[in-house]
């Protein structure tokens, strides 16, 4: 019942009240990053959703669009900038992804969304990540976040699939808060220390 009803329920409650409580800082981050990217402070990016069905996840832009001399964008960790930096240390990109959660596109905990470009190179086994919609935060996320193997991360994330309850939900959203705060195993990006994901082979 939790699975299938009360959680959407608790995704929205949360989600609402978080945006209304958040409020002042959204608004403040809107304006500082509307200064620092010239009028673009937020970042869409298609992601795998529930079965796989692509959305456009929300977040604070935190790094800018320079490139190389080929027309290139050049690493995602040279075009971080000092303000993109420090919204990220404490997880503050995240914060607009409070209106996916309200539209539906994600739960407050799930398997992270990762790249549309992975979707092909799940086996059986991984591509039960997408029976359930992805979260702000989730089990991988409060057990090594980026210092966790593929391997391990799409283990966790399964194992959520197949666990989930109020007690696990609960106990990710605590973990996550203290993580944040700790800024233990926060790095700059989901995947920005990590290789790209290139299947089993």
């Amino acid at each position: 019942m939790y699975k299938n009803f009360i959680k959407r329920i608790f995704d929205i409650i949360a989600s609402l009240i978080g945006l209304i409580i958040l409020s002042p800082l959204i608004i403040l981050l809107i304006i500082v990053l509307t200064i620092s990217f010239n009028g673009t402070p937020f970042f869409l990016h298609p992601r795998p959703g529930k079965h796989g069905v692509i959305f456009k996840v929300i977040k604070f832009k935190s790094m800018n669009d320079k490139k190389d001399e080929h027309g290139v964008l050049l690493p995602h960790n040279m075009r971080v900038t000092k303000t993109g930096d420090f919204i990220r240390k404490f997880s503050l990109d995240e914060l607009p992804q409070l209106i996916n959660v309200l539209k539906g596109d994600m739960s407050l905990i799930g398997p992270r969304p990762l790249e549309v470009r992975y979707l092909p190179l799940y086996n059986e086994f991984q591509k039960q990540r997408h029976n359930v919609k992805p979260g702000i935060s989730g089990w991988a996320q409060v057990n090594g976040r980026n210092t966790v193997s593929w391997d391990e991360k799409f283990e966790m994330d399964v194992w959520y699939v197949n666990n989930i309850s109020f007690i696990t939900d609960l106990r990710i959203i605590l973990l996550t808060i203290k993580k944040v705060l700790l800024r233990k195993d926060i790095n700059a990006s989901e995947t920005l220390n990590m290789a790209p994901f290139l299947g089993n082979n």
